[in-house]
C-alpha cells in the first residue's frame, strides 16, 4: 500500500488505474508476468485462467493496444492464422507506467497552482 494523504493506495490499483484496464485485464498481465515472455495463444491463457475465450481475446486486444504486449501471427499449414502474445520487458512497462504516473503528477501541480 502506498499512503498518500488522506488515502492509501494498492500498487495493483494503481496500475490498473494507470493503464485503464479491468480486473481482468489485471488477470491476464499478472499470467504473462508469472510466464517470462513466453508466447501465448488466446486459447491457452484462457484454459489456464478459467476465463471466457472473448474475454481473453479483448483483454490482449487492449493489453496490446495498451503497448503491454506483444503480438505475432503463426501461420497454419492448411491456411489461416492465429495469433501469440508475449509481455513485452518489464522494464519498457515499468517506464510506461511511470510515464502515466508523472502525467497525473503534472496535472495536479497544475490544478493546485490555479487554485
Amino acid at each position: 500500500m502506498i499512503d498518500f494523504a488522506c488515502k492509501e493506495f494498492n500498487i495493483d490499483e494503481i496500475i490498473k488505474c494507470g493503464l485503464g484496464i479491468t480486473k481482468a485485464e489485471y488477470k491476464i498481465l499478472n499470467y504473462f508476468t508469472d510466464t517470462s515472455g513466453d508466447w501465448h495463444t488466446t486459447e491457452d491463457i484462457s484454459n489456464e485462467l478459467k476465463l471466457n475465450l472473448s474475454t481473453i481475446q479483448r483483454g490482449v486486444k487492449k493489453l496490446h493496444e495498451k503497448d503491454v504486449l506483444e503480438r505475432a501471427q503463426n501461420n497454419l499449414s492448411g491456411g489461416g492464422y492465429t495469433f501469440v502474445y508475449k509481455i513485452k520487458k518489464r522494464k519498457e512497462i515499468r517506464k510506461l507506467i511511470i510515464d502515466i504516473i508523472h502525467g497525473w503528477v503534472s496535472r495536479v501541480e497544475s490544478e493546485i497552482q490555479k487554485w
